[in-house]
């Protein structure tokens, strides 16, 4: 790429084995390790560390203090080869943490268009999907997976292993130490869920036959006393297979850690 092109601060410690796409600006004191990868149009602020095996796609903007790609912190790790991806257009605010997997060849994955305020935490082996919000201080344990378009509120502990659906919010400062269903809006201690996401799938777009559609869902799976696979059969013989209660179908038969309630 064009040298001219790159806008490093001459305090910056840039490993000349790594890969900085074309309009890449890297602010004061930061650090740049060897197998780091850069894409076009990424901002890197000040005292930022970017090391490990991390590639970040374009236009992504990174603040003050960001650690990215250093070691899990896991007692199983051993030093194995691990990996960081990180895709497009993500805004990472102040001191952000976010580590690699554990496992050889294994990966943390974050996709696009995510938005990880100040201080968020995420760990080993994690997948991050698209448009999604993590507000101050939320902490993701190893191998969490955040949907797209969740939401989740500030100061939040998320357990090792939970899986929040697309278009689910959760509120701040509460404990999730089981999956979250998609759709839905979940708070008040210990977690419980409240109702659908309606705000958030009005801001979506989603027509009002669909938001319709979903509260109804919800009274099932919510309100009816059902175990979870009556709940399954309730909604594959009395609703009609629309994209949104096949997503519910599929995520109450794949939970692993049972679901809020």
């Amino acid at each position: 790429m064009p040298v001219s092109s790159l806008k490093i601060h001459p305090t910056a410690l840039v490993d000349p084995k790594a890969h900085l796409g074309e309009g890449v600006a890297i602010g004061p004191y930061s650090v740049v390790d060897a197998h780091v990868t850069l894409g076009e149009g990424t901002h890197v602020g000040s005292h930022c560390v970017i090391t490990g095996n991390t590639f970040l796609g374009r236009r992504n903007r990174i603040f003050t203090g960001a650690v990215i790609g250093s070691e899990p912190q896991d007692v199983k790790y051993a030093g194995e080869e691990t990996f960081l991806e990180i895709g497009d257009e993500n805004i990472i605010r102040e001191y952000v943490t976010i580590n690699p997997g554990t496992g050889e060849g294994s990966k943390t994955v974050i996709g696009n268009d995510n938005w990880l305020m100040i201080q968020t935490h995420v760990g080993h082996n994690c997948v991050i999907k698209n448009h999604v919000k993590l507000a101050n201080g939320v902490m993701l344990g190893g191998h969490a997976v955040i949907e797209d378009f969740a939401t989740v509120g500030g100061g939040t502990p998320v357990h090792q292993f939970v899986h929040i659906g697309q278009h689910a919010m959760i509120g701040g400062g509460f404990r999730v130490v089981q999956d979250v269903l998609p759709y839905m809006i979940a708070g008040d201690e210990p977690l419980r869920i409240i109702g659908i996401n309606q705000v958030g799938l009005e801001r979506c777009q989603f027509p009002k036959e669909t938001i319709d559609l979903l509260k109804k869902a919800h009274k099932v799976i919510f309100r009816n006393n059902l175990t979870v696979k009556e709940a399954i059969l309730a909604l594959s013989a009395d609703f009609q297979p629309t994209e949104e209660i096949k997503i519910l179908i599929e995520f109450l038969s794949t939970s692993s850690r049972g679901i809020v309630r």
